[in-house]
């Protein structure tokens, strides 16, 4: 097959365009070829959003071998080596080889998906862990940018730190561009602030295996619902105080009897009460703690990953724990409406990447890995809960 035939059915015409005018302007001497070294450049600049990060890798390795011996590749070469790519990537479900003759219309798929999970709405569940004053609840309504806490939506008096570990559940239903979201806070008022904390963690333990245990039942009804209510936890959110200390016994004793069952984010509270120098200190002994401790903290490291997971999940672990200031009132600096603490030496900015990871954290836990967090808690942590609840039953 004739291979600009070939690349008009593999690549769209735009694609095609791009692509040709990538080349000419990389070769500047109009020589018909650009140098080996900036087919990198051309891929991710014209292709970026339809190869994968290996395909990329894959692509610039054979066009550096194609020009290895005159450190040049031209265009028709170029198109060779991408249609060679194009026609042997392979899926789960074998190689995608067979061309269409004209337009099916499976590609609308998405967007029939798009339209039922708009209508069905969404549903995340997520927990917060840690000792009373350490700001959990500011956090939560930073992040939502509303009063979601139970703390703040409920008309309940302050009261006294309870003398065992509460749970206690609030469930608000959110919109955002037409996208519907069930959304559950679940808090443990009593935390670590006990003589003896020695089972602190055991309520909050129960809690989840409860509603791991809830979906079970569900799913083994004989008349069961269409959709299943999840209220398995997706995430906890573990708050760890600013002593610049590293992780307390209680810190690392509750993390390692929950990381089994949850996905666990920690996050260093109330972090504008140390410098720059003193948080990264503080984050380098808590990852040492984690490690020694063997802490599975998410996204956690022991799963298989491809290429693409791996790139996106590098930053995060980069950065755990983050170290996160939380308000939920605006201020007005410079006739701008600011989220952030007024202080006595300036003005610390939450959405502020130089001043906190606020801003990490949110995008991390809402706008990048929402959905993985749920897909982990279902395929992992439900998963081994179910094989060992069904096989403590008999059941093969």
């Amino acid at each position: 097959m004739d291979s600009n035939k070939a690349a008009t059915q593999l690549l769209t015409e735009s694609q095609i365009t791009a692509l040709e005018n990538a080349f000419k302007a990389g070769d500047v001497e109009d020589r018909g070829v650009v140098d080996a070294g900036q087919v990198q450049f051309i891929v991710q600049q014209v292709l970026g959003d339809v190869l994968t990060v290996s395909e990329v890798r894959t692509l610039v390795q054979k066009g550096e071998a194609v020009g290895a011996a005159t450190g040049v590749i031209n265009l028709q070469e170029f198109k060779d080596l991408l249609i060679d790519l194009l026609h042997t990537t392979t899926t789960r479900w074998g190689a995608l080889q067979t061309s269409l003759d004209g337009y099916v219309g499976f590609d609308t798929v998405l967007e029939q998906q798009r339209k039922k999970f708009l209508k069905k709405g969404f549903e995340f569940n997520l927990m917060v862990v840690g000792e009373s004053g350490l700001g959990k609840s500011t956090l939560v309504n930073t992040l939502f940018k509303s009063k979601v806490s139970r703390t703040s939506c409920t008309n309940e008096p302050p009261q006294k730190i309870p003398k065992t570990v509460e749970i206690n559940t609030v469930t608000h239903v959110i919109e955002e561009k037409n996208v519907r979201l069930r959304l559950s806070i679940t808090d443990t008022p009593g935390f670590g602030d006990q003589v003896n904390n020695e089972n602190c963690w055991l309520p909050i333990y129960d809690q989840i295996n409860k509603q791991f245990d809830k979906y079970l039942t569900e799913e083994r009804s004989v008349v069961r619902r269409k959709q299943i209510p999840d209220s398995r936890i997706h995430c906890c959110l573990y708050f760890i105080a600013p002593t610049g200390h590293g992780l307390k016994a209680l810190d690392i004793s509750c993390m390692k009897k929950l990381h089994d069952v949850v996905n666990i984010i920690p996050v260093i509270a109330k972090a504008d009460t140390m410098t720059i120098e003193e948080r990264d200190a503080f984050k380098d002994r808590i990852r040492e703690d984690i490690a020694e401790a063997e802490i599975k903290v998410y996204p956690s490291s022991l799963l298989p990953e491809d290429e693409d997971v791996l790139q996106a999940n590098a930053p995060i672990r980069k950065h755990l724990p983050l170290a996160v200031v939380g308000n939920d009132r605006a201020l007005t600096i410079n006739n701008k409406s600011i989220l952030g603490r007024q202080t006595k030496w300036g003005f610390v900015e939450v959405e502020n990447p130089n001043h906190c990871e606020f801003s990490f954290l949110r995008d991390m836990l809402l706008r990048t890995h929402m959905q993985d967090l749920k897909d982990t808690t279902h395929e992992e942590h439900y998963e081994n809960y179910r094989r060992q609840k069904l096989s403590e039953e008999g059941n093969p």
